[in-house]
């Protein structure tokens, strides 16, 4: 029975589980993949509790949302592969000193598609000695939006990922302020699953996780 793999959402900084997808590594090792999406990055985890999916792919940070709001939820994260936080934050103007206290007064969005930018983003705040719920901001908007509002010169800072951090770069109409990825190694993404169907399907997974290795 092929192992049904489901992604949260349609990422650049995927890739490493897109090419072990393109390049048939799991079926090299010897497993069948049935590939889904999810049909939102909030639904993503309902699809392991119904049984329709086996494995997703996705943030830790949702795994241990899912833990807080679902007393029944035995997820395990396994298969790291990004681990370092791929978002930017883009300003209209060159910011070549830039500090995170600079976003303070600054019309300022934060990702809304997915929670996870936004918690991190708070955590720098707070290790900068900063009050991350004292920061005006803009959060409900999509990163298309924002970025189309960065061009126009409506908004400040935006908190993208690629490719429209790129595009608003090679355009000259935006410019690294914050690359998260400086942080520091940080755990963003990871295959995960029900403890139940680690243990029933060890073997296979841990094809799974091979097949990743190798790409």
């Amino acid at each position: 029975m092929p192992i049904t793999l489901q992604e949260s959402l349609r990422g650049l900084f995927y890739a490493p589980y897109y090419s072990a997808l393109a390049l048939g590594a799991y079926r090299r090792e010897g497993v069948a993949i049935g590939f889904v999406g999810a049909p939102a990055p909030a639904a993503a985890p309902l699809g392991l509790f119904d049984g329709t999916v086996d494995v997703a792919w996705g943030v830790p940070m949702r795994v241990m949302q899912t833990y807080d709001s679902r007393p029944d939820c035995d997820f395990v994260c396994f298969g790291e592969a990004v681990t370092r936080d791929p978002f930017f934050l883009i300003g209209w103007e060159p910011r070549l000193d830039f500090t995170l206290a600079d976003l303070f007064g600054r019309r300022l969005t934060t990702v809304s598609e997915v929670p996870t930018p936004w918690l991190c983003l708070q955590e720098d705040l707070r290790r900068a000695g900063l009050d991350p719920d004292t920061l005006p901001r803009v959060a409900d908007q999509s990163m298309a939006n924002n970025a189309a509002a960065l061009h126009r010169g409506g908004l400040d800072v935006v908190q993208l990922f690629q490719p429209f951090a790129e595009e608003l770069i090679a355009a000259g109409e935006g410019h690294v302020w914050y690359p998260a990825a400086t942080r520091g190694p940080t755990s963003y993404t990871t295959f995960y699953t029900r403890r139940s169907a680690l243990t029933a399907r060890r073997e296979e997974l841990k094809k799974v996780v091979r097949g990743l290795y190798r790409t």
